[in-house]
């Protein structure tokens, strides 16, 4: 995994790399924008879904089990394979690239107003495939939805839960003091799900259209995006004739202190076009695309025979930009 791409420097943290070559301005705004509410970008999107409800019928034999939850983890996890940027994130006013990605997903074991929420915490693999991802899914989802024995993050609630409230705040306090120092437990971070890549929710299986989720300054991750309900909406196009269409609305809180604005929006096209193209997702990515601030000595490149040419990295940039034609 991502973990043991790069030799481990004095500053990295257990579950990042420090970045040490980034421009003058990323350096500068942490300490000026000091926490993620004061960083928060919100971002929304309508996703014309009638590709991806195409693609579900064409496969709903060989890939019976595939959601479009499943679809929407798994172009996550291939945009930030190939945008490494937004893998980033800010702790104690230092910018950090993730040693890994995972998302956080809320869940819930029954849909009923008393139904039990938990949340799960896949890891995943840049070069992982639509399949993949579901592979992962249903794991960490049968793990939840195991009452006796329940997830780590539910057992490091109940423990916590059960002090009296004096002594609740000074455990966050310590755990906040820990987790900026970098020397918070192996254990803690693994079952926190705000120590993440990002956070997805999908609100839609509620019955509610997306919702704006803020950002907490506990945790690790830069983004938090919301799928709303399908619904139907009428379009025109060019030639002003109208089509009813299925459509799903998408917001996004995002942490602007990661990346530009320029990056940022081409990350959501590259996303877009993912999620209107789920057959993309079937085959692995040609390249993955490492965060460039991060000066550590590589020791286990990820590329490492996928092209042999010079121009592996030119070609792999011209495919980048391709991918974000719509």
């Amino acid at each position: 995994m991502m973990k043991t791409y790069y030799e481990k420097k004095r500053g990295d943290r257990r579950d990042g790399w420090k970045l040490r070559d980034v421009p003058l301005f990323f350096k500068v705004v942490p300490f000026v924008m000091r926490t993620r509410l004061d960083s928060q970008n919100y971002y929304e999107e309508t996703l014309d879904v009638e590709p991806m409800m195409e693609f579900l019928r064409a496969h709903k034999d060989d890939m019976p089990n595939v959601t479009m939850m499943t679809i929407f983890v798994a172009a996550m996890v291939r945009m930030i394979s190939q945008r490494p940027a937004l893998n980033r994130f800010v702790v104690h006013n230092i910018l950090y690239a993730h040693n890994s990605i995972e998302i956080s997903i809320a869940i819930k074991r029954s849909m009923s107003d008393d139904g039990e929420e938990t949340m799960i915490k896949p890891s995943f693999d840049p070069r992982d495939t639509l399949l993949d991802v579901q592979k992962r899914l249903e794991a960490c989802i049968a793990e939840a939805m195991d009452h006796g024995e329940g997830s780590g993050i539910d057992s490091v609630a109940g423990m916590l839960g059960k002090l009296p409230a004096w002594l609740f705040r000074f455990a966050i306090s310590l755990v906040l003091f820990l987790d900026n120092h970098g020397w918070l437990p192996a254990a803690l971070t693994g079952a926190s799900p705000w120590h993440c890549s990002a956070m997805y929710t999908n609100v839609g299986s509620l019955g509610i259209g997306p919702i704006y989720h803020h950002l907490t300054e506990l945790g690790t991750y830069s983004t938090f995006i919301a799928m709303g309900k399908r619904e139907r909406h009428t379009v025109y196009d060019e030639n002003g004739d109208a089509t009813v269409r299925r459509t799903v609305g998408i917001k996004i809180v995002n942490d602007e202190r990661v990346c530009d604005g320029y990056y940022y929006a081409n990350s959501m096209r590259m996303l877009r076009r993912l999620l209107m193209n789920p057959a993309l997702l079937l085959e692995p990515p040609e390249y993955v695309r490492l965060d460039p601030a991060v000066t550590n000595r590589l020791i286990n490149d990820p590329n490492a025979g996928v092209e042999a040419a010079a121009g592996a990295e030119e070609r792999a940039e011209a495919g980048a930009e391709a991918a974000l034609v719509d």
